[in-house]
């Protein structure tokens, strides 16, 4: 579409601005891209040679393992020579906005004759025998996933491997592309939903005017979100393709300015946006797929900051956002906007943007912890993610209570911890919360690394490191826990008594549907406490962060003889703490 000037329209509207550069604007994004260096957001050439080397590998792989089931299905050696293969990056690598420790998503795409079945059962073995010894570190099968997929850590980097058989493809040469809709064409939605990751990529970067100023800013933009907290799909905030559409729509409107301007503009967009209007990069294509369409379908049209992904069928990357994680993503965009301002007035520098969230710190009184607990390792990665996707379902329910919770905020990350104890009673103390059994140094993990098992915790794995934590004298138990941030309504505040039962067991009753559930064996509880009963290992003291106190009452004596502050009643302790010390009860919660 071209412009009365005869200059093209980039996106569903006319370019707000098509200003060249000033040198203020020039000013700014040297800065940016100086800071974003500090940040050390840039990979070193060393690291990307050892990504493409990776990649090479999996396409050898991928192109052996298709040839593998020729053989295995008979078929003459000619046929077996043409049949190919490919594997397709997709997200931040293809994107060019991967930094040191990024994952890497791709897809194996096979012909016809291939099936997910001989993806799961031979890729993994053949893949082990190529990459050499001590190559993989961790490989999950994930086969009854949403998306079906293998995460693993190949060469020290993080792969997450999906598949795709094309049903109209006798064989795959190595310049086949997806971004024609035939492509699709007698593919189940599973293949559908594989094939959508890259031809989503490929769509983003054919519709912004410049894709070094697009990539500047996204890098900017993911690194602002992932320091606020407020970048994770599974709990209900924007993930990275969401942003990534963000910034593309912002590029549209100024197709002439560079990576800092975008940043600025990007906010002050943002900021002024009338949710649910919905961000939309291009018409939607109309199709026999279900594509978005909240006139039609009233779960579209519940989405409360649709983000509309380019590519056919055309979806809401972001229908996992709830009232209290749109919340706090709209007041961090308020935030970021002042100071994207008072940095170009030169109030303020582009390190101001990126400071730490206050998650722990400040943001909070009160938070649950839910805890997924188990004593076999793996059974903890998977039993884990299990629970970690049904977190969104929980602040949704949450976000009903009206009378007593303004807001629920989770976090991004979960921590994994390690204890051991003695006896089997002490288990209860450690699935409750109580760190005095802990024996490791907690790890964070995300649902991106292998750590945790991806859709619904399906799936088995192998990694060495944790079988080794359950040699030894007695009882290891592995946990899992993920943390949820509540503001209080006044009502709350005066009655000290926060009524989560129905929730509670609403969400523990969803979790109990994972298919590999054993009652006996896997355990979760919701615990609330205040900010100060909080674990230590939540802050980081080098890093500046001071863990909140236990605020005290100051109480008159009478006649010498009354309670100091420091003199605490015993009941009420207990009824914060629990004999053992672990937190158990914040505001006399009702018991599930």
């Amino acid at each position: 579409m071209a412009t009365a000037s005869g200059e093209k329209q980039w996106g569903l509207t006319p370019a707000m601005s098509r200003s060249l550069p000033t040198a203020l604007d020039n000013e700014k994004n040297a800065e940016l891209v100086e800071e974003l260096k500090k940040e050390n957001n840039y990979e070193g050439q060393e690291e990307t040679q050892k990504r493409m080397k990776t990649l090479k590998l999996l396409s050898q792989v991928n192109r052996e393992f298709i040839r593998t089931v020729g053989r295995r299905q008979g078929l003459p050696k000619s046929t077996i020579d043409q049949l190919g293969g490919k594997i397709y990056p997709y997200g931040s690598y293809r994107l060019g906005v991967y930094g040191p420790g990024s994952d890497i998503d791709t897809l194996a795409v096979a012909p016809k004759n291939v099936r997910r079945e001989d993806f799961f059962e031979l890729f993994p073995d053949l893949l082990k025998q190529q990459a050499g010894p001590d190559a993989i570190t961790s490989l999950t099968a994930v086969p009854d996933a949403f998306v079906p997929i293998i995460k693993l850590v190949l060469n020290g980097i993080e792969i997450d491997l999906i598949f795709a058989s094309i049903a109209s493809k006798q064989t795959v040469p190595n310049d086949l592309e997806l971004k024609d809709n035939k492509i699709l064409d007698g593919l189940d939605e599973a293949t559908i939903k594989s094939v959508t990751g890259p031809r989503v990529t490929d769509e983003i970067l054919s519709l912004v005017p410049e894709a070094k100023t697009f990539r500047t800013a996204l890098r900017a933009v993911k690194l602002w979100a992932q320091r606020r907290a407020i970048y994770a799909n599974i709990v209900g905030f924007p993930g990275g393709v969401a942003w990534a559409m963000l910034v593309a729509r912002v590029c549209q409107m100024y197709p002439k300015a560079i990576g800092g301007t975008l940043v600025q503009k990007f906010f002050f967009i943002l900021k002024a946006w009338n949710w649910p209007t919905p961000v939309q990069l291009k018409e939607i294509e109309k199709g026999p797929q279900r594509t978005w369409n909240p006139a039609i379908y009233p779960g579209d049209k519940k989405n409360l900051m649709p983000i509309i992904t380019p590519a056919y069928p055309s979806m809401c990357a972001t229908f996992n956002v709830s009232h209290s994680t749109k919340t706090i993503v709209v007041r961090e965009i308020d935030r970021a906007s002042k100071i994207a301002n008072d940095i170009f007035d030169g109030k303020a520098k582009w390190s101001d943007l990126f400071k730490k969230h206050t998650f722990f710190t400040h943001d909070h009184k009160y938070y649950l912890s839910i805890i997924a607990s188990c004593r076999d390792p793996d059974d903890a990665k998977a039993w884990g993610g299990a629970v970690e996707s049904k977190v969104r379902h929980f602040i949704t329910t949450l976000d009903f209570n009206t009378k007593m919770i303004k807001l629920a905020r989770p976090y991004t990350k979960g921590f994994k911890r390690v204890h051991r104890c003695e006896r089997e009673d002490q288990i209860k103390e450690i699935t409750r919360g109580d760190m005095k059994y802990k024996v490791e140094e907690t790890k964070t993990v995300e649902s991106t690394d292998p750590e945790l098992v991806a859709a619904n915790g399906a799936g088995t794995a192998t990694n060495d490191d944790d079988a080794a934590t359950s040699k030894g004298d007695g009882i290891t138990v592995y946990t899992y826990t993920y943390y949820v941030g509540i503001d209080p309504t006044a009502l709350l505040e005066q009655t000290k008594n926060l009524d989560i039962h129905n929730e509670t067991k609403a969400f523990k009753d969803k979790c109990f549907t994972w298919d590999r559930i054993n009652v006996d064996k896997h355990w979760i509880e919701v615990v609330p406490c205040k900010n100060w009963m909080l674990p230590d290992d939540l802050f980081d003291p080098a890093a500046g962060e001071v863990k909140p106190t236990k605020p005290t009452k100051k109480r008159k004596a009478i006649n010498g003889d009354g309670p100091t502050p420091s003199e605490e009643p015993q009941a009420k302790s207990q009824a914060m703490t629990g004999a053992n010390g672990a937190p158990t009860h914040m505001l006399t919660p009702q018991p599930v």
